[in-house]
């Protein structure tokens, strides 16, 4: 039985990075949000293709992304019986105005507080499973 974790990851720590960087650790975080919830959805992962496709359509397809996160997002929440929130319309608009961070930053927030522990409780057949933390 493949294992899925979902790792955590501390947002201000992430957000600090991405602006010390120019943006370049940012990058790296939305590859591994996006990659948390295709696992989270059961799908096989393209965060990879998504992040080379955002380069190619100069950052347009990123802005997609965030919307179709958004709804990764809340059919996850739906799979582990979470509320449900559909957050994808405000990932859109702030991505649509160059604050594609702060969805970044909600969307790290939900999967530390909801997803990660569901996701990683849900595999867990009472072993010994350390949270591993990121960042």
């Amino acid at each position: 039985m493949n294992r899925i974790v979902i790792e955590k990851r501390e947002v201000a720590i992430a957000v600090i990075l991405s602006i010390i960087t120019c943006g370049i650790y940012m990058i790296y975080w939305e590859y591994k949000v996006w990659d948390s919830l295709y696992k989270a959805t059961n799908r096989p992962s393209n965060a990879g293709v998504d992040v080379l496709l955002g380069f190619i359509t100069c950052g347009i397809y990123f802005i997609y992304m965030l919307y179709k996160a958004g709804k990764m997002e809340t059919e996850a929440m739906a799979m582990y019986s979470l509320p449900e929130k559909d957050e994808a319309a405000l990932y859109l608009i702030l991505g649509i105005f160059g604050l594609g961070i702060v969805s970044l930053a909600i969307m790290q927030s939900n999967i530390n507080t909801y997803l990660a522990d569901a996701v990683n409780g849900a595999n867990n057949n009472h072993e010994d499973d350390p949270q591993r933390r990121q960042f």
